[in-house]
């Protein structure tokens, strides 16, 4: 009877004890996978406005149509796949894992700058197209910010037919613009906390002195 109790509490604590950690789990917990996805997709539509913004006019300077900084997210979340299919090893043994891990934390740094001042610059145009008075002029469009200046700067848009795509839809990407950058920017800091919480998450406490001495009284 003894031994059969003993053998059912045996198998009691077998079935209590806790169930090991699914390898996929553990892997998507340790990888932020979302932020990978979001940064592609932001990146694809951030390149895909400024490529509109673009075909509104040829003189549009680079800093109006930051394709660029599309591109450098979509990098960025390329490099995030590849961490997420590189083989775990714990305290980063794989000198693949640590190259991968800080690529991505600098990339995420880079594209939290990048989309900062994206933003920026998105805003002042803007601000500046917003208050635009245009009139057309041959297959060109000249506008002004004070009409009735006479040696006040001129903004000459070629082969713009009509101006309302520059005071209408050029100041409507340009708030597109300020909207995914903002977020982009949001994204890029998320994954940089992530990747640095990752590596520096475990803090000291002093609790391990006390279990430490009391396990050495047992």
């Amino acid at each position: 009877m003894g031994q059969g109790q003993k053998g059912k509490d045996g198998g009691k604590r077998r079935e209590d004890s806790p169930a090991p950690d699914d390898g996929h789990k553990c892997r998507v917990c340790r990888f932020p996978l979302l932020v990978a996805l979001l940064q592609l997709l932001l990146g694809v539509a951030v390149t895909v406005v400024a490529f509109l913004t673009l075909a509104i006019s040829p003189s549009l300077l680079a800093r109006e149509t930051p394709h660029w900084a599309g591109i450098i997210l979509c990098l960025v979340s390329i490099v995030g796949f590849i961490l997420y299919c590189v083989t775990y090893h714990p305290d980063e043994r794989s000198s693949v894992q640590f190259i991968v891990k800080l690529l991505y934390f600098a990339l995420c740094a880079i594209g939290l700058v990048v989309s900062v001042l994206v933003a920026s610059f998105a805003g002042y145009h803007h601000a500046q197209t917003s208050s635009f008075s245009c009139q057309p002029a041959a297959e060109d469009c000249l506008c002004t910010l004070e009409p009735h200046e006479p040696i006040a700067r001129t903004f000459t848009y070629e082969g713009v037919g009509d101006c309302l795509e520059v005071t209408e839809t050029l100041t409507l990407y340009h708030l597109l613009q300020i909207v995914l950058n903002s977020v982009q920017a949001l994204v890029c800091a998320v994954g940089a906390f992530l990747m640095w919480k990752h590596r520096y998450q475990v803090f000291f406490a002093g609790l391990q002195i006390a279990n430490f001495r009391q396990w050495r009284k047992v």
